[in-house]
């Protein structure tokens, strides 16, 4: 007596057999590239759940403390950054590398814009070969370290949640106020040289 199953086998190679000769399925489409309306979009869903401050912060946005006015003297500041470093290097619309807050002194924060970094590729100033872009923008840089510990970069801000009369996409807005004795110390100056 032949066993239950004898009767499926020659079913069961045959499919095998027609499988093994199929042509292999093509590779997926890659995803089709956002319209700079649609990466915005994006950005907007993304971020706007951090207009609560605590949001960001539990979102691993590490605050700054310091107020950042423009270090060429010009109008605006940037406020205060909060930096997401699991976010350096990303150019996706829904993370930012850094929040940008404005503080009111009594604890009370207002998200006014967003920040993307990106590491230069061979960290000279005098290439730009790999200048990213994002919402149809080029970054701006290559710029050069301006901490410790950071490198030569590219940066695009966007001012998404306050508006900038400067533009959008200007890295400092002059709407945006450091109140006295917020902002950074500065650096001290060198000690001349002595000669003997």
């Amino acid at each position: 007596m032949a066993p239950r199953n004898a009767k499926l086998i020659p079913l069961a190679l045959a499919a095998a057999a027609t499988l093994a000769a199929a042509p292999p399925a093509p590779a997926p489409a890659p995803a089709p590239r956002l319209t700079s309306a649609a990466q915005l979009a994006q950005a907007y869903r993304a971020t706007a759940k951090f207009h609560r401050h605590e949001a960001g912060v539990a979102a691993g946005y590490v605050p700054d403390k310091y107020c950042v006015v423009n270090p060429s003297g010009g109008a605006g500041a940037l406020g205060y950054p909060h930096f997401n470093h699991a976010y350096d290097g990303s150019v996706d619309p829904k993370k930012p590398t850094a929040l940008l807050y404005e503080g009111d002194g009594a604890g009370r924060w207002r998200l006014a814009g967003l920040e993307w970094m990106v590491v230069d590729r061979d960290g000279r100033e005098d290439t730009d070969d790999d200048r990213p872009s994002l919402f149809g923008e080029p970054f701006r840089g290559p710029l050069p370290a301006r901490y410790p510990g950071q490198k030569v970069h590219y940066s695009l801000h966007l001012w998404l949640w306050k508006g900038n009369p400067a533009g959008r996409f200007e890295p400092f807005n002059p709407s945006v106020v450091c109140r006295p004795g917020t902002t950074r110390p500065p650096r001290p100056a060198a000690a001349p040289a002595t000669t003997p």
